[in-house]
């Protein structure tokens, strides 16, 4: 991944940043470059409908886990303090638990999808895939940021 600069993001890259060692502004490609999983989604949508997409692209928590959270690694639930704040470029946000994708606890294999339907994401940018989740309210389509931080906010 590449580290921050001082220069602002283009389309198509994301912002990786919060409680994390390494972070970062991710492009499509570096995403690619990634292993990469499928999957068909179905979800209801309020405003059109049934919606059926087949998506590309890595598992969000290989993303994350690339830019380093700050865990306690002494601790192992430590992790399960931490929440994901992702935005969209049209201000759609939605906040995930870090116990939600990790693989010892929900294991829910969210996608940062660089590909949508045969069709490449390079220009709008990734797309953040729920599967399992019976409405689309958690897809969020052309993210531009993804922040990584404990509860300890929560709880002052």
């Amino acid at each position: 991944m590449h580290s921050m600069s001082t220069d602002l993001p283009t389309n198509g890259q994301v912002t990786l940043s919060g409680q994390v060692r390494a972070p970062a502004w991710v492009s499509v490609a570096t995403l690619r470059s990634m292993p990469q999983r499928e999957m068909t989604v179905s979800f209801e949508c309020r405003s059109s409908g049934p919606r059926r997409h087949h998506f590309t692209g890595p598992l969000l928590i290989d993303v994350l886990q690339a830019a380093e959270p700050l865990f306690d690694p002494a601790e192992r639930k430590d992790r399960l303090r931490f929440v994901i704040a992702v935005l969209g470029r049209d201000g759609h946000r939605v906040v995930l638990s870090w116990g939600e994708i990790d693989p010892e606890f929900g294991n829910t294999a969210a996608l940062l999808a660089v590909g949508m339907d045969c069709r490449d994401l390079d220009e709008e940018g990734p797309h953040l895939v729920m599967p399992g989740d019976r409405c689309g309210a958690r897809h969020i389509s052309r993210v531009t940021d993804i922040r990584v931080c404990a509860d300890d906010r929560l709880w002052v």
